[in-house]
C-alpha cells in the first residue's frame, strides 16, 4: 500500500497520525494522548508497530505545557501526560502526516489550505469516526499478515472515498468544542466525547476491539 500522493516524507514502515486543534494545549493533547493510550492497550507500543501519534495547533503555543485540566482528564483515563510540549502547526507536520484529524471543520480547512495534497487525508475527528463506522473491516488488510501500517493507509483511502456519500446530519456533528478556560466538568465532557470518537477509529486501525 503506497502513501497518499503528495506526501514529501514517509516510509512504508510508518504511519503518522496528526491531531490538530487551535492552541495545542487542550483538545489536541487530549486526543493525542488518548490515541496513544488506546493503541498501547490494543497492540502494545504503537511506535513498535509503526504508528506515530503527534499533535499541533493552528495557533499553537510553541513550547507550552498542556492545560492542567487537560492533564486531569487524561489522568482520569490512565493516559500518560508526561513530556508534552505544545507545537505550532507548520508545513512539515502536514507533509509528514498520513492522517490528520482535527477538532473542527475550520481546523480541517486550515490544514487543507496549506496544500501538500492534504485534502484526502484530513478529516475532523468525528467525521472520520462516522466514515470509519461505515467501512467493512473485512475489506481492509489483515493487521497480522499485512501489518497495521498497511491497514491504516487502506482505512484512510476508504474513508476518503466515502466522504461525499456520508454527510453529517448537521453542521455541529463533526465538531469538538473548545474547553479552554472552562471548568473541569466541561473538560471531562470533552474528554469523554473525544474518547468515544476514538474508540471505533482505533479498533479499525488495529483490528483489535477495546477491552471490556
Amino acid at each position: 500500500m503506497t502513501a497518499p500522493e503528495g506526501r514529501g516524507i514517509g516510509t512504508a514502515s510508518t504511519f503518522r497520525i496528526l491531531h490538530v486543534s487551535t492552541g495545542n494545549v487542550c483538545r489536541s493533547p487530549i486526543t493525542e494522548r488518548l490515541t496513544r493510550h488506546a493503541l498501547r492497550d490494543r497492540i502494545g507500543d504503537p511506535a513498535g508497530c509503526g504508528l506515530i501519534v503527534e499533535s499541533a495547533g493552528t495557533w499553537g503555543h510553541e513550547g507550552a505545557p498542556m492545560e492542567a485540566n487537560a492533564e486531569t482528564v487524561l489522568a482520569d483515563f490512565g493516559a500518560d501526560t508526561s513530556g508534552f510540549v505544545g507545537r505550532e502547526l507548520i508545513d512539515e507536520h502536514v507533509i509528514r502526516a498520513d492522517l490528520v484529524l482535527t477538532a473542527t471543520r475550520d481546523h480541517r480547512a486550515q490544514v487543507i489550505s496549506m496544500g501538500h495534497s492534504a485534502g484526502l487525508r484530513t478529516f475532523t475527528l468525528k467525521e472520520f469516526t462516522r466514515l470509519v463506522r461505515a467501512i467493512d473491516p473485512t475489506t481492509l488488510p489483515d493487521p497480522e499478515a499485512d501489518g497495521v501500517v498497511a491497514r491504516a493507509h487502506a482505512l484512510v483511502q476508504a474513508a476518503a472515498a466515502l466522504r461525499g456519500w456520508l454527510l453529517a446530519p448537521n453542521a455541529e456533528a463533526d465538531e469538538v468544542n473548545d474547553p479552554y478556560g472552562a471548568p473541569i466538568t466541561f473538560f471531562r465532557s470533552v474528554g469523554d466525547e473525544i474518547n468515544q470518537a476514538l474508540e471505533p477509529v482505533v479498533t479499525a486501525l488495529t483490528g483489535v476491539p477495546a477491552r471490556r
